[in-house]
């Protein structure tokens, strides 16, 4: 089953979870909003995109963060800050079992999910 993962009500959400219906590709939603995410799950994440894809560093969540957590950011801090502001998490991801797609571009659901 394939899983996205995000925060239910942001806009590239819905446009990623439209594009999922309007293609009937079934799949999970897990909003690490209401549900968090686990140390584990963004290991793994790391290991396949690495922590550099997987921080938003344009929202307002980056921004709001002290200088000294910016200025000092490494793959371990990454991994705390990012389960500690799910909000710092690039929107959406997308585990298909096979790959990882971070954010949401219509072509490459297409090139990936579609035969």
């Amino acid at each position: 089953m394939i899983k996205i993962y995000g925060i239910k009500h942001c806009d590239t959400m819905k446009k990623a979870i439209k594009w999922l219906n309007d293609n009937g590709v079934e799949h999970e939603l897990h909003d690490y909003k209401k549900l968090g995410i686990d140390q584990a799950t963004l290991e793994q994440w790391i290991a396949q995109v690495g922590w550099e894809v997987l921080v938003n560093k344009r929202g307002t969540t980056w921004r709001k963060l002290p200088d000294s957590d910016k200025d000092s950011i490494n793959e371990a801090n990454a991994t705390k800050l990012m389960q500690l502001h799910t909000s710092m998490i690039k929107r959406p991801v997308l585990d298909t079992g096979e790959q990882l797609l971070v954010g949401f571009k219509a072509e490459e659901y297409q090139r990936c999910l579609k035969p």
